[in-house]
């Protein structure tokens, strides 16, 4: 069923971007949209909207949207964006930079544009490249790619602006260093931001405490090999930089580096695709090098769940004009990231009718875990006496009156679920205890029974011990 739902998405997306050719890319215009249907035979309807689009993968279909950094500002997921043009674009024909917000991951409104007249660059410029946002002391500060020379910064009181260009100026002139100052990223640690930037070499630097100057001279970062779409030797444009637990994670692209220091030195560790990361109707078309090639984007946390977003040209079948994709990131026990999955499912709502959603795709949780896990990939383990999980937009179960949860314990004990609408203090939906046989493998299975869904819910699991032993949940499904 995942494989035709994948069909039908694909087939409308096309059809989406025969229309786009109609669309005007502005602020104030509509484009095509998205909306997850009520009914299973229909899924997913086309519509068109002001401001909004609701999706999944890609989050803003056939618009363009580029080059994703996702940033949490207020409990509300921001994407500051670069923006190809259109979908005739025969060259990178990029305009002005887009913000778009969403409360969910799913449901996407524009909220600003920043155009290069607005900018020291002054008139028209079609050049306009990465970019990236950091915060300090109640402002914003909103950093942009002058084509692949320089690098600027506006600042602005929200996360959406208004902007303004105080500086003047570039912040990263093309003189600066011997690789090129454009592509930058952000990283924050105890109020001290750092700006990344570069192409084949990666350059670092502390910036001032007015966020609009270098605190240091840029660093150049250690890297133990350069792997990339190009062959060895060689990385790639759209380094990026973001920290879990101890380890530092240098990224570009889909390829990624760890350091037990922000300043290296980086040891490479691999790939976050493979032959086997892809959906039907989502491994092709790609770029002349692969499908490993182009993917700029950005790592991020939200509720405790990470995720990655990043370009694509699949659903385009255009290099020139790219869409943003999401796609949970789950790491192994060794800190490393397992690859990650590529679909128009993406993130932030689940298909009932699709056999188990698994237990690591939530969206926000409490007292609970992440772990790897050799038979079924990961798994969610209780770490205190009671741990909850938010699973948002199951679709169509409204005649589905079982659920079915997957369990596996070493110790054996005795825990009680709780399923609820929305949240702690939602609807009671079902509620059951249960006794779980000590296993060192496998899984044991609980059933409930339910009743009065809607077509769409939000589910809230939360979990007891009652007593000792320990807990693994893995996943659920309904009948």
């Amino acid at each position: 069923m995942r494989d035709q739902i994948e069909l039908v998405r694909r087939a409308l997306q096309r059809l989406a971007r025969r229309t786009s050719g109609q669309l005007n890319h502005s602020a104030d215009e509509s484009g095509c949209s998205f909306r997850p249907g009520q009914r299973v035979r229909i899924f997913i309807l086309l519509v068109v909207s002001t401001t909004t689009l609701s999706a999944q993968n890609p989050i803003v279909p056939s618009q363009g949207l580029n080059d994703p950094h996702i940033h949490i500002f207020n409990d509300t997921a921001y994407v500051y964006a670069s923006h190809d043009k259109s979908a005739d674009n025969t060259k990178f024909t990029m305009e002005d930079w887009w913000i778009w917000s969403s409360p969910d991951l799913v449901n996407w409104t524009k909220r600003s544009v920043l155009k290069p007249e607005d900018t020291y660059i002054g008139g028209n410029f079609d050049r306009c490249w990465a970019t990236d946002v950091g915060y300090k002391n109640g402002k914003y500060y909103w950093y942009f790619s002058e084509g692949n020379q320089q690098t600027g910064v506006v600042e602005g009181p929200t996360p959406t602006g208004p902007w303004t260009d105080k500086l003047g100026k570039p912040l990263l002139t093309e003189a600066l260093t011997p690789t090129d100052e454009y592509d930058m990223a952000i990283f924050e640690e105890n109020g001290e931001h750092w700006i990344i930037f570069g192409v084949w070499d990666y350059y670092i630097a502390r910036l001032g405490e007015d966020m609009m100057s270098l605190a240091e001279e840029p660093r150049k970062l250690a890297l133990d090999r350069n792997v990339g779409p190009y062959g060895a030797g060689k990385t790639d444009d759209k380094a990026y930089l973001h920290k879990r637990g101890r380890k530092y994670y240098l990224s570009w692209g889909c390829f990624y580096a760890m350091a037990d220091d922000l300043y290296g030195p980086y040891e490479y560790q691999g790939c976050l695709l493979d032959d086997d990361s892809f959906a039907p109707g989502y491994d092709s078309p790609t770029w002349p090098n692969g499908y490993k090639q182009g993917r700029h984007g950005n790592f991020f946390e939200w509720h405790g769940q990470w995720y990655y977003t990043y370009c694509d040209i699949s659903q385009t079948g255009n290099r020139w004009f790219r869409d943003a994709f999401i796609s949970y990131v789950h790491y192994n026990n060794d800190g490393t990231m397992a690859n990650i999955r590529v679909d128009g499912v993406g993130v932030g709502w689940h298909p009932a009718n699709t056999g188990v959603i698994p237990a690591e795709e939530y969206f926000a949780v409490e007292g609970m875990r992440k772990e790897q896990d050799t038979e079924t990939g990961f798994r969610m383990v209780l770490m205190q006496q009671s741990g909850s999980l938010i699973f948002p937009k199951i679709m169509v179960i409204s005649k589905m009156n079982q659920l079915t949860l997957k369990f596996g314990s070493t110790s054996g004990g005795s825990f009680r679920v709780d399923v609820r609408r929305k949240d702690k203090g939602g609807m009671l939906l079902a509620t059951t205890g249960f006794e779980l046989k000590p296993l060192d493998k496998g899984y044991q299975f609980v059933a409930l029974p339910l009743k009065n869904l809607s077509d769409t819910e939000d589910l809230y699991f939360e979990f007891h011990r009652l007593g000792q032993g320990d807990l693994r949940f893995d996943g659920f499904s309904f009948k």
